[in-house]
C-alpha cells in the first residue's frame, strides 16, 4: 500500500502554459488570475495536479524556458503573490501545483550572464558558463562541432572573441553545472517554490546538464556523449532528493528525459533520484497495435526494477496536437519529420484521439493532460508567419513549422475570437481559427459525447474505480490488432486498432466506450472500459 504523500504514482495532471490559458486583463496574453478563475472547470474535470510551465521572468526568446530570475513572476502573467494564491487555492480544491525548472540554462538577461558579459575573459563570473576561444586564426569558428536543437551552431561570439555554448537558442546560455555556484543556486530554487506550497518540480531537459569540460568534437556513436546522459549527472539528482525529502510531505521530482536507451533511462528513476520521468517512448508511437503494445511493455519492464511508476502522455506544448497526429498517414511523431502542408484526417485523428485517452488513462502509473486535448483541439497549421515566435521556426529559415500550432489560445465560450479567452475585444497573442466556436468548453460542456464529456466522465471514473492508477496489468488475449487487458480488482479495457469490429472478453458491465459499440462489438479505433466478472 502506497503512502497519500506518494501521490505522484498515480496522478492525473494537467499541464498549463499559461500564456494560453485564459487571460484576465484583455492584453492578450493568459495570466495566473486566469488560471485561478478557471479552477472550478479544473477541479470539475476531474485532475489531481497543475504542471505549470515556466512562468518566471522572462524575455520569452523560447516562450518561458529562457529564464531571467526564478524568484519572479512574469509580469504579462501577474506577480509572486498571484502564484502564491493559485498555489494555495488549487490545492483547497483538492489540486496540487508542479513549477518546472530548467537547470540547463538561463536567459540571456540572466543577472549572471549580464555579469559575465561585462567582467571579460577569464573572469570568476564567466565560469559559471561555456566560455571558449574560437578556432580558427583569428578564433572566429566557434570552439567544436555541436549544434543547437533549434538549428545551427551551439555557439555565439561575444563582442571581446570568446565564444559561449548555448544548446537552445541564442538566448538561452547553458549553464557550467562543475561550478558549485551553480548547484547551489538551484538547490536554493526548489526550496523556495517548495517553501510556497509547490508539491513537486518538473526538470526540464534533465539529462542534458553535465558537458564534458574538455568540449570535444560530437563524434557519432561516441560514448561517453560529450552533453547528454553522462554519469556525473546523477550526483545532482541525489542532491536533489535530499532537499525534496526534507519536506513533509516530501516534494516530487519529475524529470523530462529524452533518451533511447531504456536502462539507461531507469538509472534517473533509481530509489534515491527522481520520483517520475516523462514517457517519450509512448508519446512518439504511432497509432500501431504491435508498436504500441511494445511501447507500454517495454514503459513497465524498465519502471518494474527500480519501484518507480510508469508515466502515460499522449501531447505537450512542444509536439503535434494528438488529433491531428492521428489522423495522418505517419502517426508517429519526430521533431526532424515535422513538416508544412502534411494531409490532416480530423474526424479519423478525433476518433484515434478518443481510444487514446481511455487507453492512456487506464494503465499502471501517473498520466500527463496537456490543456486543450480535453477539447479535442486540433493543431493550428495556418498561422501566419509573422504571428509565429518559436525559435525552431525562425532559426530554420520557416523549413520546421515550429510548435505554436499547439500553443494558440483555448478557446473557453462564444461564437468568435477571443471565444472567452479574455475579455471581447482582445487579441491574443496567436491567432484562434474561427471554426472552434464549435470547440468551445461551453459548446462540449453541454453534449454528452464531446471529447471534453468524455475526458470528465473517464477522469470521474478513474479517481473511483481502486483498480487504476499505480498498479499492475495484465495483458489478455486477442487478435494482433487489438489490445486488452485487465487491471485488478476486476477492469478491463480494450482497444480495437484494427479494420474490422471485435468482440468483448466476457464482462459484467461496459463503464465507458470512446464510441457506440455495434451489435456488442468494439468499432475500429474505439476503447472500451469493463466491469468483468
Amino acid at each position: 500500500m502506497h503512502q497519500p504523500h506518494e501521490w505522484w504514482r498515480g496522478a492525473a495532471i494537467y499541464q498549463i502554459y499559461v500564456r494560453s490559458f485564459a487571460d484576465t486583463d484583455g492584453d492578450g496574453v493568459g495570466d495566473l488570475a486566469g488560471v485561478r478563475s478557471r479552477l472550478p472547470y479544473l477541479a470539475e474535470l476531474g485532475v489531481d495536479a497543475l504542471w505549470f510551465t515556466p512562468w518566471y521572468a522572462s524575455p520569452m526568446a523560447d516562450g518561458g524556458y529562457d529564464v531571467a530570475d526564478y524568484r519572479a513572476i512574469h509580469p504579462a502573467f501577474g506577480s509572486l503573490g498571484e502564484a502564491e494564491k493559485l498555489i494555495s487555492e488549487a490545492l483547497a480544491s483538492g489540486i496540487r501545483t508542479i513549477v518546472d525548472i530548467v537547470p540547463n540554462h538561463v536567459s540571456d538577461r540572466h543577472r549572471w550572464f549580464q555579469d559575465a558579459l561585462a567582467a571579460g575573459p577569464g573572469s570568476p563570473e564567466r565560469d559559471r558558463f561555456w566560455f571558449r576561444e574560437g578556432r580558427g586564426e583569428r578564433g572566429e569558428l566557434p570552439p567544436n562541432n555541436w549544434m543547437s536543437q533549434f538549428g545551427g551552431s551551439a555557439w555565439t561570439r561575444v563582442p571581446d572573441g570568446q565564444w559561449y555554448l548555448h544548446r537552445f537558442a541564442s538566448a538561452q546560455p547553458d549553464l557550467n553545472w562543475q561550478h558549485p555556484e551553480v548547484r547551489r543556486e538551484h538547490e536554493e530554487v526548489l526550496r523556495f517554490w517548495f517553501d510556497r506550497g509547490a508539491a513537486g518540480v518538473r526538470i526540464d531537459s534533465a539529462a542534458e546538464v553535465i558537458k564534458d569540460p574538455a568540449l570535444p568534437d560530437l563524434v557519432d556513436g561516441a560514448d561517453p556523449h560529450p552533453y547528454l546522459d553522462r554519469d556525473e549527472i546523477h550526483d545532482v539528482y541525489r542532491d536533489w532528493r535530499k532537499v525534496a525529502e526534507s519536506y513533509t510531505p516530501p516534494r516530487a521530482l519529475i524529470g523530462e528525459v529524452w533518451l533511447p536507451d531504456p536502462e539507461r533511462f531507469a538509472r534517473y528513476l533509481r530509489p534515491d533520484e527522481l520520483h517520475t520521468a516523462f514517457n517519450f517512448g509512448f508519446l512518439t508511437c504511432p497509432w500501431d497495435a504491435a508498436r504500441l503494445r511494445e511501447a507500454i511493455a517495454t514503459t513497465l519492464a524498465v519502471h518494474t526494477p527500480v519501484g518507480a511508476p510508469a508515466t502515460w502522455v499522449l501531447a505537450n506544448h512542444d509536439v503535434t496536437r494528438t488529433v491531428t497526429r492521428y489522423g495522418r498517414a505517419d502517426t508517429g511523431f519526430d521533431f526532424a519529420a515535422k513538416a508544412h502542408g502534411t494531409p490532416t484526417d480530423l474526424a479519423l485523428g478525433t476518433r484515434r484521439a478518443r481510444a487514446a485517452a481511455l487507453l492512456s488513462l487506464a494503465l499502471p502509473g501517473s498520466v500527463y493532460l496537456y490543456q486543450g486535448e480535453e477539447l479535442g483541439l486540433p493543431e493550428v497549421e495556418d498561422l501566419p508567419h509573422s504571428a509565429i515566435e518559436d525559435p525552431m521556426f525562425h532559426r530554420t529559415g520557416g523549413a520546421d513549422p515550429g510548435r505554436d500550432g499547439c500553443r494558440v489560445p483555448l478557446p473557453w465560450s462564444g461564437d468568435a475570437p477571443p471565444f472567452g479567452f479574455g475579455p471581447e475585444g482582445t487579441r491574443p497573442w496567436l491567432p484562434q481559427p474561427r471554426h472552434w466556436s464549435a470547440m468551445t468548453a461551453e459548446q462540449q460542456v453541454a453534449d454528452r459525447g464531446s471529447m471534453l464529456s468524455l475526458y470528465r466522465t473517464a477522469l470521474r471514473l478513474r479517481r473511483r474505480e481502486t483498480a487504476l492508477g499505480d498498479g499492475q496489468m495484465t495483458w489478455l488475449p486477442s487478435g494482433p490488432q487489438v489490445l486488452s487487458f485487465t487491471r485488478d480488482p476486476g477492469f478491463g479495457c480494450v482497444v480495437n486498432l484494427g479494420s474490422e469490429p471485435a468482440p468483448l472478453p466476457p464482462h459484467r458491465q461496459v463503464l465507458l466506450s470512446s464510441a457506440p459499440l455495434t451489435d456488442g462489438q468494439l468499432p475500429t479505433d474505439t476503447a472500451v472500459w469493463l466491469r468483468l466478472p
